[in-house]
């Protein structure tokens, strides 16, 4: 058996393996070694997108809520990054959001987002309110019920893809070595010590054991896979696709604001590469369950698929019958399913495994992993040095399964959009056709 020694092996060269990659070869970590089972950027990494939003949190204080607290400190140390580091502010595009809601129920998440949100917003009321918010002749929509509030400043998107790239490029010029694909980049399974109370390394799909001091599993929704986290991960995915613009189209398209509907979906303004516009519709989630024979315990098995449920796409066109009708009838040139894993309170499980010596987990994105994705990596690293402070932070993100227990792998976490209910791969009856250039 060929046996390859690092001090740091990362399982995982997405959004979150590269930050973490990033940051500890910044503070002058070497010999690490990053694994993953795709070529890179993967195709279902879901960082591997045209873009993401991006927001500012208010300034953390001692009087928050430890749920406040915790999105406000995260928020704030990526902010911070996206604004100030050569790696990432080039990608970050400070071009306002909107938040609205089309029925009364998700209303009062506005209500609430607009509460506790000490930048200025503006009340949107209208359809004229929400047609201004954009150039003339970009909203013609009726916006029929809707209502939200419209956030100038402090908030926008950034470009996925290329972060991602960016990301790779400056861990790997910082000697960060990376090996992708199948056979050498799959992890088959974690390496144990005969007691079975320590991680030595993962075996890879060619035989390779990667042995390393600090292992670090940050794989997303695929975590599970090669960890029991007794129902604290639940892999979720949702749906997203790519209109094509002209050029002409998309110079009007341009430095729009993010127009978020918490019961309908959302769409940011278009790629400048590609002159693609992406457009996501809002749901609580997809889910894929499995049942184990031997026990009756039930999971969600993420799967890789480049198309959607027409049953999605559908929902994207009704979210632009009532925005941008003028495109809501235009064939889709790409989409796909999304893959993330929801922790049961959508906070970050960031720790050291508690009964597994050598092991940090970094996974439960939950739906905000790429605009914090400058933090994850500090928040680590920080883990890996036993740095001192930080302890309100640091109980939030726990390894917690006590939490899970009685998981209601059902449970919407707050999410609008579709009939208000998770959803199952299985009952979907009919999926895209979507032919890529």
């Amino acid at each position: 058996m060929q046996t390859s020694n690092s001090t740091t092996l990362v399982i995982g060269a997405g959004t979150w393996g590269c930050s973490i990659a990033l940051d500890l070869s910044r503070r002058g970590h070497t010999d690490i070694t990053v694994l993953d089972a795709g070529p890179f950027p993967s195709p279902i990494s879901a960082g591997n997108d045209l873009n993401k939003t991006a927001e500012e949190a208010n300034e953390a204080s001692d009087s928050d809520s430890d749920a406040d607290y915790f999105w406000n400190t995260v928020h704030a140390l990526s902010m911070q990054k996206w604004k100030c580091d050569p790696v990432f502010s080039s990608f970050y595009h400070e071009t306002g959001f909107i938040m609205a809601a089309a029925s009364d129920a998700a209303y009062q998440a506005c209500l609430e987002y607009a509460e506790h949100e000490t930048a200025p917003l503006t009340a949107l009321d209208t359809a004229e309110d929400f047609r201004a918010t954009m150039p003339t002749a970009v909203l013609q929509g009726a916006f029929a019920g809707w209502r939200g509030f419209w956030k100038k400043k402090g908030a926008g998107w950034v470009s996925a893809r290329q972060t991602l790239e960016a990301m790779y490029a400056e861990a790997t010029r910082l000697g960060v070595h990376f090996i992708t694909g199948c056979p050498h980049g799959r992890v088959k399974s974690l390496s144990y010590n005969a007691a079975g109370t320590s991680v030595e390394g993962a075996f890879t799909d060619d035989g390779v054991l990667h042995v390393a001091s600090h292992i670090i599993l940050t794989s997303g929704a695929s975590s599970p896979r090669l960890l029991d986290f007794h129902k604290q991960l639940r892999p979720t995915a949702w749906t997203l696709a790519h209109l094509p613009l002209s050029d002409e189209e998309a110079k009007l398209y341009r430095n729009l604001p993010v127009l978020y509907c918490v019961d309908r979906g959302f769409f940011i303004e278009p790629d400048n590469e590609s002159c693609e516009m992406k457009i996501c519709d809002e749901h609580p989630g997809y889910i894929n369950p499995v049942e184990d024979p031997a026990t009756g315990d039930m999971s969600s098995v993420p799967f890789a698929c480049t198309q959607i449920p027409v049953e999605a796409e559908i929902r994207m066109r009704r979210l632009l019958h009532e925005t941008i009708p003028q495109l809501a009838n235009r064939p889709l040139s790409f989409a796909r399913i999304c893959w993330d894993a929801d922790t049961i309170d959508r906070i970050f499980l960031i720790d050291k495994h508690p009964e597994l010596d050598n092991l940090i987990v970094a996974v439960g994105g939950s739906g905000n992993g790429f605009m914090t994705c400058p933090a994850i990596g500090p928040l680590v690293s920080d883990i890996v040095e036993d740095k001192p402070g930080g302890e309100r932070l640091k109980k939030m993100m726990r390894w917690r399964p006590e939490t899970s227990s009685d998981r209601d792998w059902w449970d919407t976490q707050g999410r609008f959009g579709a009939d208000g209910k998770v959803m199952d791969f299985r009952d979907v009856q009919e999926w895209t056709k979507i032919e890529e250039d």
